[in-house]
């Protein structure tokens, strides 16, 4: 399985939506379960997101490309299904 790099900030109403997203596809699905998530907040780790290009949180990278990156009312079905589709890619 490939890993994940997951930007989020602590307090951002859409990483909470995402993180829940995680834990519930993961309780889900069993094939799930073993896919690494590398969790890197924005504040304390700005040396690591120099090196991305995106502009909201939360956003998935597996290796060099970008799966998901959160956009302005986004509704929690729309971000569990973006989740599950950087888990399908990862697997």
């Amino acid at each position: 399985m490939k890993k994940i790099t997951y930007f989020h900030l602590p307090s951002c109403p859409y990483c909470k939506n995402a993180n829940k997203a995680i834990e519930e596809l993961k309780a889900e699905n069993p094939e799930y379960k073993n896919i690494e998530i590398d969790m890197i907040d924005e504040n304390e780790h700005p040396e690591i997101i120099a090196n991305y290009d995106y502009h909201a949180v939360p956003c998935m990278w597996i290796g060099d490309q970008k799966i998901y990156e959160a956009h302005l009312f986004e509704k929690y079905a729309e971000c569990k299904e973006q989740v599950r589709k950087v888990f399908e890619a990862a697997k």
